[in-house]
């Protein structure tokens, strides 16, 4: 009544046989790592695209940045003339109304160069020197090492041929 499993038609729903099973797998096997290359060569066409773009927008940003900083560093001292002007006005001397004009300077230069040296610390990726220390991984700073761990290089770059 019914017919063995190998006579039965590609369009049955009769279980294939191993060769049949093995080609299937094959083609599925290759379909898919054609579709992981073309997903590959998408991905990389996108990061270099956006590296482009980046590359462009930061150029553009520096030029406007160059503009904000002239424009602002005019208005600043047209600001200090300013208040020049008013202070002796007032009855300061010259001297006591440039110093007071130069000392506001002094004080905001300084919190720019506290701020900048602060966000500067945030680039250091401390939060990832520490995983990749904790992995043991990365920290190549044999200065900030004990004793053993540099006794432990040395013996190691001796062993490699003296290659750092």
């Amino acid at each position: 009544m019914s017919a063995p499993d190998h006579d039965a038609a590609p369009g049955d729903d009769a279980t294939p046989s191993l060769d049949e099973s093995l080609r299937r797998v094959g083609k599925a096997g290759k379909d898919s790592l054609s579709s992981a290359v073309a997903t590959a060569k998408s991905l990389r066409r996108l990061v270099v695209a956006d590296f482009a773009l980046a590359r462009a927008s930061l150029a553009r940003a520096m030029v406007w940045m160059s503009v904000a900083a002239a424009f602002g560093v005019s208005s600043w001292l047209l600001l200090m003339g300013a208040l020049i002007a008013l202070l002796q006005r007032l009855g300061l001397s010259w001297l006591g109304a440039l110093s007071v004009a130069a000392g506001l300077s002094l004080a905001i230069t300084a919190l720019g160069v506290w701020q900048t040296l602060r966000y500067f610390g945030f680039s250091r990726m401390d939060a990832t020197r520490r995983q990749l220390k904790a992995m043991g991984l990365g920290d190549d700073d044999e200065e900030d090492a004990g004793p053993e761990a540099r006794s432990a290089a040395e013996q190691l770059r001796a062993q490699q041929g003296g290659t750092p």
